[in-house]
């Protein structure tokens, strides 16, 4: 019988383990698997065009990249998790340089001394920023951190509830859910002004800012979490945390948050890195790991993994988290930009978010048709009521070259979350502002 083109040195599968998958599924080969695939473009007659030549390629695959209406060639007012902020042109050299691009988990200390101090340089950063008293090495994104503090809060306290309020980011709340669904954790949403919580709740979620950029009364929130026997766990967001109170001065007993805007490009989406700090009484239900820093014999300062309460590593299966994949180089993205910036620059540049926004929200609002339906403070977002269906308004937009804020018509009518960074310039400001005036 000839050997099966499907068969790989690298898959140890016995013919009749195929056949036992295959019997498992209801297909009767290997070869049906790929019947949603033309004939004439399945291997080894795939419809791959004649080679080109290096420069004709980069030519055509940049004229394909430019078909993208992206925020690089474009002024952009979209946010809704994902910032365009700027970063200096240092940080890019530093963070890709060879040692770093290529190295991975940093299981051999001896050999990844770099790596390490990078991740640590990173804890630490984070846990000043947030006002906490410790800080992970970092995880997958700011919707899985807070999905991991929603489980973590859980095992502290021994309940099976969690809390979130529905002003929180709903891409994040449905990975809360899609975390806590398969351990039988109930989830449930409350208002932003609720002053009660279920029995047994195990923590409230909440955002700082909030979704739609405005700032709650996080203090109030973590007594009535702590009043129900509750933990307060809070994704904030670190640009705005270098301008407003830190999560650790407000009582917050967990405070994730999304650390793409320290510096790393939008990249359509990834990758990114999330940022995860707690109170230290909490700090052996953390997830994912810690880097600390030690001397070796010699009296010399090194960095080693210090605890590692994964599931590849000594905790099978009583691990913390199933978090695998190390976001170490997005980590020292963020921790160079933030490095470089400094006590001065960060709050400078969030102070300018702040007032870009204000400025433009505040003329937004003098124009006919248009309001601003949630009062309050807020930091770089805000929501815009339309005269027109903010679907209508983003394609008009778009074809003046503007790329416009996010559909929120869902919880207001005709809304537009809208955001300005300081990479908006007061002339792309004014032209969102004409724009939308000329929208009756």
């Amino acid at each position: 019988m000839p050997e099966s083109p499907f068969v790989s040195p690298y898959i140890p599968n016995t013919d009749d383990d195929r056949a036992s998958m295959l019997a498992t599924i209801g297909v009767g080969s290997v070869e049906e698997l790929f019947d949603d695939i033309p004939a004439e473009h399945r291997h080894p007659h795939l419809d791959i065009p004649a080679p080109r030549s290096e420069m004709d390629l980069r030519r055509e695959l940049e004229a394909l990249a430019e078909r993208n209406f992206h925020a690089g060639a474009h002024p952009s007012f979209l946010g809704a998790g994902v910032y365009h902020h700027y970063c200096p042109a240092v940080v890019s050299p530093l963070v890709t340089r060879g040692e770093f691009l290529t190295s991975y988990t940093p299981y051999q200390p001896e050999v990844s001394q770099g790596t390490l101090q990078g991740t640590y340089e990173f804890q630490t950063l984070t846990a000043q920023l947030f006002g906490m008293e410790v800080s992970n090495a970092g995880m997958y994104d700011g919707a899985s951190s807070l999905a991991e503090a929603a489980l973590m809060a859980c095992r502290i306290t021994g309940r099976a509830k969690v809390a979130v309020v529905d002003t929180v980011n709903p891409h994040y709340a449905e990975v809360v859910r899609a975390y806590t669904g398969p351990q039988q954790i109930e989830v449930y949403a409350i208002a932003p002004d609720a002053t009660e919580l279920e029995p047994e709740t195990a923590c409230v979620l909440s955002q700082y800012p909030n979704f739609f950029g405005y700032v709650e009364d996080v203090a109030a929130r973590s007594e009535l979490a702590h009043r129900a026997g509750a933990l307060h766990c809070v994704s904030c967001d670190p640009m705005a945390m270098a301008m407003f109170r830190a999560p650790g001065e407000c009582g917050v007993d967990i405070a994730t948050g999304e650390g793409q805007a320290l510096g790393v490009p939008p990249s359509f989406g990834g990758p990114y890195v999330g940022i995860f700090t707690c109170r230290q009484e909490y700090l052996r239900q953390l997830p994912g790991r810690l880097v600390g820093r030690t001397v070796d014999t010699e009296g010399r300062t090194g960095y080693v993994l210090t605890l590692q309460p994964r599931e590849q590593h000594i905790r099978r299966e009583h691990a913390t988290s199933n978090i695998c994949t190390s976001t170490a180089l997005i980590g020292l993205w963020a921790a160079a930009y933030t490095a470089l910036m400094g006590k001065h620059g960060l709050p400078h540049v969030a102070g300018l978010c702040y007032q870009k926004a204000h400025y433009a929200a505040g003329r937004i609002a003098e124009l006919p048709g248009y309001r601003l339906p949630i009062e309050g403070t807020f930091f770089q977002e805000f929501v815009v009521s339309c005269p027109k269906p903010a679907e209508e308004v983003s394609i008009t937009l778009e074809e003046a070259g503007i790329i416009g804020g996010l559909d929120v018509s869902d919880r207001f009518e005709n809304g537009m979350l809208l955001c300005v960074t300081e990479v908006n310039t007061k002339d792309e400001i004014d032209g969102l502002l004409n724009v939308l005036a000329g929208i009756k």
